[in-house]
């Protein structure tokens, strides 16, 4: 495992754009796939179907990295169609669990090994649609044979809390990604309802409305929708009863929340922030756990739509039991950042 990770969490969200990528991510050696790429993602040809979750990769710079390091998906970190800032430092720390489920506490320690798992404390920063379009046209025009650029977004709410301009907002914001070129569009449920105490996906009325806005929007672009972790089983089924069929892929799971302690029992991120997404291998097993239910449900249903797994691949054997768990692609965001040849140890496995 790398020890110097391409996002650096001992400096600030902005010294981390403005400067970064860090680490081998500069090195300017660039890997090179051999013949044809044989796989597909969504339509787009890939040589395998690995790459980087929603997150990491905050600009262009960072995109460009990624692919000349074997990446053949790459996220770009998601927008939207308007400034919002970012959480205060800290924003990273690594923490101490296993199979952590939502609502526990864990730990804070102080490095960043072995069994690594992290809190990540962002809050969906997001720059104004004239600065992140022309850049992430970049980033789509930085595309290589067998890569793709995946756009990530969501919506924001309005002063007045409106429900009808929230969901207009989301498909605003579709639309601006789609502008640049982005042949993959990836929408987030499972950032907070903004307005609210839970995670969008968990409002299922909301979800379906914002789903359906989108796709009158984009028409045929591939729509992936990201969601969360699920504790039961019948408010994901409704769920998938909902968008399932209107959705080209489903991703899942981004970090699962949790009350981030330091070792004297404090809040470890302030006292405004009590409670964080945690990513790493804390969360392999849930993400798991949905790949195959995702699997279930498509076979029971007949539905079409693409399995995208996520949550605690630190390693090629990670990537093995997502793909034997039903995931139809696999991405990293936690475990890529300090192991920057993760694609590339993959592919010498599953290519060779």
């Amino acid at each position: 495992m790398s020890l110097t990770p391409f996002y650096d969490p001992k400096k600030t969200y902005q010294e981390n754009f403005d400067e970064g990528p860090f680490g081998v991510f500069t090195d300017g050696e660039v890997y090179h796939d051999g013949g044809e790429p044989a796989a597909d993602f969504l339509g787009q040809p890939v040589y395998l179907p690995f790459g980087i979750a929603a997150g990491p990769l905050l600009n262009g710079k960072y995109v460009k990295a990624a692919f000349q390091k074997g990446f053949d998906i790459a996220t770009y970190k998601t927008v939207r169609t308007r400034i919002y800032p970012a959480n205060p430092w800290p924003n990273v720390i690594p923490v101490e669990s296993e199979d952590l489920k939502p609502g526990e506490k864990v730990t804070a320690r102080a490095e960043y090994s072995g069994k690594l798992s992290v809190t990540n404390s962002f809050g969906v920063p997001s720059f104004n649609p004239h600065f992140w379009q022309k850049d992430m046209a970049r980033a789509v025009r930085a595309v290589g044979r067998g890569q793709v650029v995946v756009g990530s977004f969501q919506g924001t709410v309005g002063a007045d809390g409106s429900a009808e301009a929230y969901i207009a907002d989301f498909a605003l914001a579709a639309r601006l990604v789609k502008e640049t070129g982005a042949k993959i569009l990836e929408v987030n449920l499972s950032c907070p309802n903004e307005g609210s105490a839970h995670l969008l996906c968990f409002d299922l009325e909301r979800s379906h409305r914002v789903v359906e806005a989108i796709k009158n929007e984009i028409g045929s672009t591939p729509l992936i929708m990201k969601l969360a972790y699920f504790h039961g089983e019948g408010e994901f089924a409704k769920l998938m009863g909902m968008a399932g069929k209107m959705v080209q892929g489903v991703e899942a799971i981004n970090t699962i929340p949790a009350k981030v302690m330091d070792e004297k029992g404090g809040q470890a991120l302030g006292k405004d922030r009590p409670v964080s997404g945690v990513g790493g291998s804390a969360i392999r097993w849930a993400g798991l756990e949905m790949v195959r239910r995702l699997k279930k449900i498509r076979e029971e249903n007949g539905y079409k739509f693409k399995i995208i797994g996520v949550g605690g691949v630190m390693r090629a054997q990670d990537y093995k039991d997502y793909v034997a768990a039903g995931a139809d692609a696999v991405m990293s965001a936690s475990g890529v950042m300090w192991n920057p040849y993760m694609a590339q140890e993959i592919k010498k496995e599953i290519l060779k």
